[in-house]
């Protein structure tokens, strides 16, 4: 058996999508409901607005890494200058 981060490279794109559009489904979820209760100023509701946007953007970057991460494995090194690589 297989661990994850083996480089397999079993990753199916839907569940990528789903996933990374959940993350920032519900980061944008937390930001209404964050505006909802406080009931901010329209200033400060902007800004609590473009914080959640950004956190969405952020959620869904950090589950695309993971996830691909854990199918194909880490990076691999850059190769040095004059390499033959």
């Amino acid at each position: 058996m297989t661990e994850p981060g083996d480089g397999r490279g079993d990753l199916s794109i839907g569940r990528l999508a789903v996933y990374a559009m959940g993350a920032a489904t519900a980061v944008l979820v937390l930001a209404t409901a964050i505006i909802l209760v406080v009931k901010p100023g329209p200033v400060l509701g902007v800004i609590v607005g473009l914080l959640g946007v950004a956190g969405a953007i952020a959620a869904m970057g950090f589950v695309s890494k993971r996830m691909t991460r854990n199918a194909y494995g880490p990076d691999p090194e850059d190769p040095e200058p004059g390499s033959d690589r």
